[in-house]
């Protein structure tokens, strides 16, 4: 897979280097020629290859290969740069996949397919809904947004006073715009299928559109004491 990485700190060196040792073709653009030359000369991440340049300008995007390009995960420290990349590497060059880095939580609203952006990514969102999953039971944790936020991946510890406990899949009334993709119960993971089972404490993780929330809350949380 080819993918492009406009910005090239500790972020996008670290899914360059995670990239390229699954054996993905990996680029990086930088502006910072001390970066560049840095970490060419050390060959850091290994295999991945550095350019130099202003990945907001469209000209350093077609030299970086982005019209072959798969993925562009735009993670630079400037929101107003992830935007301009993500909706040239859309627009202009077509890219099927591209992932946006949200470094200000107010600016999340943006991130969304009218800027080119497929999924985006806010380190202080997606901290506080593992903290909060991590200390409630019972709750609707919303954990990404995807699709631009069109959809959405949440989560779901199911009370023991869950209306779908001891119930299968097939049993408890999602709404159609919504699908169980995992399981987590205790340390293993549970393929979902139509005759599981669902238990107290089981962790339910959703993929739903953004319009369901109040009908998965009624399928799964437990009613208000």
């Amino acid at each position: 897979m080819q993918v492009i990485i406009a910005g090239g700190g500790s972020v996008g060196r670290f899914i360059a280097e995670q990239l390229s040792a699954n054996g993905n073709s990996v680029t990086i653009i930088d502006n910072e020629r001390a970066n560049v030359e840095r970490y060419t000369k050390r060959n850091e991440p290994a295999g991945v290859k550095w350019i130099l340049g202003d990945a907001c300008d469209i000209g350093v995007l077609g030299n970086a290969g982005l019209a072959n390009a798969e993925v562009v995960a735009a993670v630079t420290g400037d929101d107003e740069d992830n935007l301009v990349v993500s909706l040239l590497a859309k627009q202009e060059f077509g890219v099927p996949r591209v992932v946006a880095r949200v470094n200000n939580p107010k600016n999340d609203w943006l991130f969304n397919e009218t800027w080119g952006v497929d999924v985006s990514v806010s380190t202080p969102h997606l901290l506080t809904a593992l903290v909060q999953e991590a200390v409630t039971v019972g709750s609707f944790v919303s954990l990404m947004s995807l699709k631009g936020g069109s959809a959405r991946l949440a989560e779901v510890t199911l009370d023991p006073a869950s209306p779908a406990v001891d119930k299968t899949i097939s049993e408890v009334r999602l709404p159609h715009t919504a699908a169980i993709v995992a399981v987590v119960r205790g340390s293993h993971v549970v393929t979902p299928a139509p005759e599981t089972i669902l238990r107290g404490g089981d962790e339910v993780m959703l993929l739903l559109s953004d319009d369901c929330e109040a009908d998965i809350r009624r399928a799964l949380c437990a009613p208000p004491v």
